[in-house]
């Protein structure tokens, strides 16, 4: 695979800056809440009104990304970007203000997904989709990572406010580096009419929207609020960084693995999701276990299980999406972006109003209860695409590259 060619590492790194603000704010929590004076449940709050900018802006932005091309957007959407971090590192001297710019800041996450979708689908091969889009997506626990390494790196040393400084250049090098579009304006509209206006809704599409948001929910909260929770359980503030990085880290290496994998796996690919839903379960339950054993290896195992396979199934959602509506790949996830967004909304809202009048213990409950359900759907909305596959005209011979179904046909080896 020609890495160069299909633009995939500067839209890898888009990725990360986009999704760096909250994942900052995240692990940068307990020096951020010092700072600015506000409670677990505002950090909540904060961190939801966040994903409500990037629902918010997802529909809308992924119908004009096939009008105008997603290269065009990226750039404009980091050049945004670049700004927020200044704002956020140079003017956030409140609860207040650090939440509307969270908003704006969600708002260009929302636009970047639809617009990486779609710049990749286009540019890169087929038979590497799984894998193409495995690293693409690898790139939002990247940021979680980098977001964990910030607290011992940056924020126990010089403070909080310069990891936002640096999130400043990382937009301003990713704006440079996103290729140029390869067309004008008019011939991407002209070589592409139907694509801002073909229609992408259906029963199954909208199952998996359900089920990815509330998979989303549960790993929302859990890496809002891992440090916190880990600090609460005794670790030291660089050490619960850590632990968050090597739990991104997980997540990351997740996604790369198991998109290499659809790439040589003829189908079943959402079943793989559930199956990594379910080891979310697992993990939430182990962080229950820990915390109230007050168990540091406990806890440490549950993150890794937790973020690794509860987070880790994101890369081949979007793959299993993208192959059953190849036609509109950015309006497609635009949708179901809409329920990841307000997953991850309600997700640490709900867990830092439980942690804060319960305890984290029950938190990481709900997270396990949110992940089996989000399970379940998931599994309904698969059945969902089987039967109208079986309501569409049969594909073609080759299961690694068929022909292009009309939009909003299923894919076989999608499902």
């Amino acid at each position: 695979m020609k890495l160069r060619s299909n633009g995939l590492p500067p839209v890898a790194l888009a990725m990360v800056v986009g999704s760096l603000p909250v994942f900052l704010v995240g692990t940068l929590a307990v020096e951020i809440r010092h700072s600015l004076h506000f409670d677990t449940e505002a950090l909540g709050i904060a961190i939801a009104v966040y994903y409500l900018g990037a629902a918010s802006s997802s529909l809308p932005v992924s119908r004009l990304v096939e009008h105008v091309g997603g290269a065009r957007v990226m750039r404009i959407a980091m050049l945004g970007a670049a700004v927020l971090f200044a704002l956020i590192g140079g003017l956030a001297t409140s609860w207040a203000a650090l939440v509307v710019l969270l908003l704006l800041a969600g708002g260009i996450s929302g636009s970047m997904n639809p617009a990486a979708n779609l710049f990749l689908a286009r540019r890169a091969e087929s038979t590497h989709h799984g894998l193409v889009f495995g690293i693409k997506q690898a790139a939002v626990p990247f940021a979680s990572l980098l977001g964990g390494l910030a607290v011992p790196a940056i924020a126990l040393t010089v403070g909080w406010r310069w990891a936002f400084g640096a999130g400043t250049l990382l937009a301003l090098v990713a704006a440079a580096v996103i290729p140029r579009s390869r067309t004008t304006l008019a011939e991407h509209r002209r070589r592409h009419p139907y694509a801002a206006r073909a229609p992408v809704a259906s029963a199954a599409l909208i199952t998996l929207t359900v089920g990815l948001g509330l998979g989303v929910m549960a790993s929302s909260g859990a890496t809002a609020f891992l440090v916190s929770a880990a600090v609460s359980l005794g670790f030291a503030k660089a050490s619960a960084g850590l632990v968050a990085a090597a739990a991104g880290g997980a997540a990351v290496a997740t996604r790369i693995t198991i998109g290499a994998r659809a790439d040589r796996r003829g189908g079943g690919h959402l079943r793989v999701v559930v199956l990594l839903m379910l080891v979310g379960v697992a993990g939430y339950g182990l962080l229950a276990s820990g915390t109230l054993e007050h168990s540091h290896w406990l806890f440490v195992l549950g993150a890794l299980l937790a973020l690794g396979g509860g987070w880790g199934y994101n890369g081949l959602f979007t793959f299993a999406v993208i192959r059953t509506h190849r036609d509109t790949p950015a309006a497609a996830t635009g949708v179901t972006q809409i329920g990841g967004r307000l997953g991850g909304m309600l997700g640490p809202a709900v867990f830092g109003l439980v942690a804060d009048h319960v305890s984290y213990s029950a938190s990481w409950v709900v997270a396990a209860v949110t992940a089996a359900v989000a399970a379940a759907v998931v599994v309904v909305g698969r059945r969902l695409l089987v039967a109208a596959r079986s309501q569409s005209p049969a594909p073609g011979p080759t299961a690694s590259e068929p022909p292009a179904p009309a939009p909003g046909a299923p894919v076989p080896d999608a499902q």
